[in-house]
């Protein structure tokens, strides 16, 4: 049994074949909390400014939470984070699964890979014993068929792995990394870093235990979590219909974009929503993250055999809404095929569902041809091009596959013209779903992103005050529940910082997003308790939203020694300019004007340079970030 509060360090060179161990100093679990915070200081450290992303200067560090591992509830979460290929700047995802615990099991809280393998590699953690073995005849195979394989040659099904499909291998920009086969670690191309590497899989078995410094408070402390998670309205949402079941909802309150957020609505939207999963037979089973009782994930099949037998995981909401309904694709059988070669290929279904909507759009507008298509007729709503775009993308075949692989910004920069104003991205990536026209609290979130637009660093549904809870939290932010109002941009900026630190403690710990900032059964002050009560510390919740926003800043820190500025955290050109079209919100937009007021009271919360978006140097101080952050630039 190992002591939580004694983290390890396992680092792997490819370069050099060789495997070291470190310890975490206490001082430095306090400060970052572990998990994604410890991550975010391992990669400042190790990551020069001006590297290429997918050069071997990169690191790539899995850190499971903190209370990964224990009975902590929904504790399974495990961050992976890097240098992102598609932005140039800081990238953190999160993965659920198994891996975390199993990581932990084996006697480490985190793994760092650097270098890069001279062959294909993959890395085989048997509890101390850590070996770089051949994958040769893995690459190639897609992410179901390299874990069967590796299964099979270790002699164990119950192995944890992380692994890249053939996105991964051709460094498609939002390749993602699969773990546990069904748990996917997207956005930002982290995949694409690991095939880089020629790492295409790690496996793990832990046969170790964790010890916590109080156990039988901790237990209890943990139970009342249980209760109250069961007892939440969200978490047993999601149970019942998975995050999908939000897409009708959307539909019904005038908020689901469509046609690369060019429309409002979709026809027929009702056959992509998590109720017409279960009620017409698709939904055969649910499937729960280490530690979780909410079983949010789906297990579906296919009904016809137009596009092959299909037995798959998901899809999840904004698969739904990005392969679906911003294709204006509203058919089951096209979406689930989807979402299948997406996982098996190793592939963020995000940006995959947005880079082929803006090529769709190209094509209708008559910048993409059916010639330079490669023979595709790619409009709206061709559910059979879209398939086959997908296979092309994760190969990188064909001049149209490679350049959609690249993402909408640099494949809006070659094809020319006003294609740009259409690219649904910032900073390189591709916009989550959620229309920032409508939502202002998200539109500044999305803005002020290290990772670019999307919900999973800041998410903030609070402010759209479904719940008596929702609105609560809204309360304790600002003081009153007016303002669980997504129209407003009063208190925004505070909303959107309490959220962010609230959401790098809840990374840090290995909680699920879905206990603190979706559903709201577990507080920062549960979190303080629960971290007191494992580690042998006090820790208040004051301290604990501290150590959050120091994890923020030092994020922030990265990418301004990577040269990002206040002007890059804005929003997609067609956010920023082209009011809702249609519909109950018709007319509604966050304009540039909108978006200032809000960053101007957004930096000046944090301390930061309104005219920069750089960390002052009093509010580095303050956070103790002074010495690491030496390097920030003068302007």
């Amino acid at each position: 049994m190992r002591d939580l509060a004694k983290q390890r360090i396992l680092k792997v060179d490819l370069t050099s074949n060789s495997t070291s161990v470190e310890e975490v100093p206490h001082a430095e679990l306090v400060e970052f909390l572990g998990g994604r915070g410890i991550a975010a200081k391992l990669l400042y450290e190790l990551v020069n400014p001006g590297i290429d992303p997918l050069g071997p200067e990169n690191a790539l560090i899995f850190s499971p939470g903190t209370l990964s591992g224990t009975s902590a509830p929904s504790s399974g979460r495990t961050s992976v984070t890097c240098k992102g290929p598609a932005t140039g700047l800081y990238l953190k995802v999160s993965g659920g699964g198994h891996l975390g615990p199993e990581l932990k099991y084996a006697g480490y809280d985190y793994l760092v890979i650097q270098g890069a393998a001279s062959r294909p590699v993959y890395l085989w953690i048997d509890d101390d014993q850590v070996s770089i073995r051949d994958a040769g005849h893995l690459w190639g195979k897609t992410i179901r068929e390299a874990d069967r394989l590796i299964k099979a040659e270790v002699g164990d099904q119950d192995i944890e792995t992380a692994l890249i499909g053939q996105a991964g291998e051709s460094q498609v920009l939002f390749a993602n990394i699969m773990l546990s086969v069904y748990n996917s670690a997207s956005r930002g191309g982290v995949g694409a870093v690991m095939g880089s590497k020629g790492l295409k899989a790690i496996a793990v078995r832990g046969r170790g235990g964790l010890t916590v410094a109080h156990p039988e408070t901790f237990y209890q402390s943990t139970v009342q979590l249980r209760k109250a998670l069961a007892e939440d309205p969200s978490s047993q949402g999601l149970y019942q219909l998975g995050t999908v079941g939000g897409v009708l909802r959307e539909q019904e309150e005038g908020a689901l974009t469509s046609g690369n957020f060019s429309r409002m609505g979709l026809d027929g939207v009702e056959r992509i929503d998590g109720q017409h999963l279960v009620d017409a037979g698709y939904l055969t089973g649910r499937e729960s993250c280490f530690g979780c009782s909410t079983a949010c994930h789906r297990f579906v099949r296919s009904f016809s055999s137009a596009y092959g037998d299909v037995q798959a995981v998901g899809p999840e909401l904004e698969t739904a809404m990005a392969l679906g309904a911003n294709c204006t694709i509203a058919d089951t059988e096209v979406l689930i095929k989807a979402n299948e070669l997406c996982n098996d290929y190793g592939m963020d279904t995000i940006s995959a569902g947005h880079v082929i909507s803006w090529a769709m759009e190209c094509y209708e507008r008559g910048l993409l041809n059916q010639e330079r298509c490669d023979g595709l007729e790619l409009r709206f709503g061709n559910g059979a091009a879209q398939l086959e775009l997908i296979r092309r993308i994760a190969f990188r075949e064909g001049p149209l596959g490679d350049l959609l692989a690249n993402g909408t910004k640099r494949a809006a920069e070659e094809v020319g013209g006003d294609s740009w104003k259409w690219a649904m991205q910032v900073k390189g990536l591709e916009q989550a779903v959620t229309d920032t026209r409508i939502a202002k609290g998200y539109a500044l979130s999305f803005a002020i992103n290290p990772r670019g637009p999307d919900h999973l660093m800041t998410e903030l549904i609070a402010e759209l005050g479904y719940s008596e809870q929702a609105r609560e939290v809204v309360e304790k932010i600002t003081g009153s529940k007016e303002y669980a109002d997504p129209s407003m941009i009063e208190k925004r900026a505070e909303l959107v910082r309490w959220h962010e630190d609230c959401y790098a403690a809840t990374d840090a710990l290995g909680f699920c997003a879905f206990t603190s900032t979706s559903a709201y059964a577990i507080t920062p002050a549960n979190m303080a308790e629960l971290m007191g009560h494992a580690l042998g510390f006090e820790l208040s919740e004051e301290q604990l939203m501290m150590a959050g926003r120091r994890v923020v800043t030092l994020e922030r820190c990265f990418n301004a020694r990577e040269g990002a500025r206040r002007k890059d955290d804005t929003l997609p050109w067609r956010a920023l300019h082209e009011p809702v079209p249609s519909g109950a919100k018709k007319g509604m937009i966050t304009d540039q004007a909108s978006l200032d007021t809000m960053l101007d009271e957004y930096y000046s919360l944090h301390g930061w340079d309104p005219e920069t978006a750089i960390p002052k140097r009093e509010t580095l101080v303050a956070l103790g970030l002074a010495e690491l952050c030496s390097d920030m630039p003068v302007e």
